[in-house]
């Protein structure tokens, strides 16, 4: 519906195209058409396929975006000749305005109310700024030098704010800053081993953040000698309870070890630092009554899956005494992606580590009844195939229990 101002007509051009509210913001696309920043900048960042909402031409995310300061005065004069100055539309950001903070955040006294108001700007719902413009005015680099600073003098005063702008601006334009930068990694290592204490809670999560963003980019000789105290900072992540606050930390923590898994011996690292029982206390505590926890079990037994490729990971989740029911209990609970990985798990067990004593625990768990459920279920042909091999591999265990007998009548 067109807003209304008291009975007064809003001329037409005063309102956005997507939004159809008088323009705080205008900004003119390429293809001609004037709309307000922060609609066009969402329409862009959600649409599969962006195009411009009027004339259905093709735009691409990162598509320049003209400030019409003509018609952005004259709704400025309009609400103020109508009695509505506190709807002026704000100040675009300036060029010389960013490039000042950035000279700020290199003066000590200066530094942290320049950051301040660089997060701010950096992270606004209200008004969406150019953050294109914080990137060519070289906050990134700024960001950078800064952190690295913090680190070498091992100083947390306002680390977190950096932390957090450059999480707010990442770009993949800033991969030649950061693929071999490897103190950037030291100083992320750092703070994810700093004490255990939830003073700095929030600061481990910027840098867990940035780390999941950081180590898509990173060269592959810089991924495959990462610090095993790395490993230890972002499985200690997922020790984070008791609000949905953690969720969004943890799955970043989840995806750093997704990405990295298969370079070099990270894989072994990362189960050194304990990550399979984490994985599964993980799932034992949070279990499924958030949405959210879809994604993060998700992407926990894609995880458990890389982890259980090698005897250690078998091992360590043979170990704990919740680990296979974990697995079992999971099946057809949660979503494909799951029961793919969670099958796949019980056949590299089965396979590598069939000694009757593991095969037994499988059948305590639960772990039998529900492969034989997966067959009746409507999943895939291939992962009924897998489970027909788990179960005919172990047919000489299993041949006295009752779902191995209902499963060999149902055949």
């Amino acid at each position: 519906m067109y807003e209304e101002m008291e009975g007064v007509e809003v001329p037409k051009y005063f309102l956005c195209p997507i939004s159809l509210h008088i323009m705080n913001d205008p900004v003119t696309t390429t293809t001609g058409i004037t709309y307000d920043r922060h609609s066009i900048h969402q329409w862009l960042n959600t649409a599969t396929n962006p195009v411009c909402p009027v004339t259905k031409l093709p735009l691409s995310r990162d598509s320049d975006l003209t400030p019409n300061h003509t018609l952005r005065r004259l709704i400025q004069a309009w609400l103020t000749c109508h009695g509505r100055g506190d709807r002026a539309p704000l100040t675009p950001l300036s060029r010389a305005h960013v490039l000042k903070l950035l000279r700020g955040v290199s003066v000590p006294r200066l530094h942290s109310a320049s950051l301040d108001r660089l997060l701010a700007l950096a992270t606004s719902e209200d008004y969406v700024v150019d953050r294109k413009l914080l990137v060519e005015c070289g906050a990134p680099k700024a960001m950078v030098v800064f952190i690295t600073k913090c680190y070498e003098e091992k100083k947390i005063l306002s680390l977190e704010k950096a932390l957090r702008i450059l999480n707010a601006i990442w770009t993949s334009e800033i991969k030649d800053l950061v693929e071999n930068n490897d103190e950037l990694i030291d100083c992320l290592t750092w703070v994810l081993n700093l004490e255990n204490d939830s003073e700095f809670d929030s600061l481990k999560n910027a840098a867990v953040l940035l780390a999941k963003e950081l180590v898509k980019v990173a060269s592959s000789s810089l991924v495959e000698i990462l610090n095993p105290e790395l490993f230890k900072g972002v499985v200690g992540i997922l020790r984070q309870r008791g609000g949905n606050y953690c969720i969004v930390p943890i799955k970043a923590a989840l995806q750093v070890m997704l990405e990295v898994c298969q370079h070099g011996r990270n894989k072994y690292r990362i189960i050194e630092a304990d990550a399979i029982f984490e994985l599964i206390q993980l799932e034992l505590d949070l279990g499924l009554a958030h949405p959210e926890l879809k994604k993060v079990t998700e992407l926990a037994f894609c995880l458990l899956a890389q982890l259980c490729s090698c005897a250690d990971g078998r091992a360590q989740l043979l170990a704990h005494a919740g680990g296979m029911s974990i697995v079992s209990n999971r099946i057809l609970r949660v979503s494909p992606v799951v029961d793919d990985r969670a099958v796949h798990i019980l056949a590299q067990i089965s396979k590598n580590t069939g000694t009757n004593e593991a095969v037994q625990e499988m059948e305590r768990a639960g772990a039998m009844s529900k492969l034989c459920m997966v067959l009746q279920a409507d999943c895939a042909k291939y992962l009924k195939e897998k489970v027909r091999e788990i179960l005919r591999r172990h047919s000489h265990v299993w041949r006295n229990s009752p779902c191995f007998q209902v499963y060999l009548l149902s055949g």
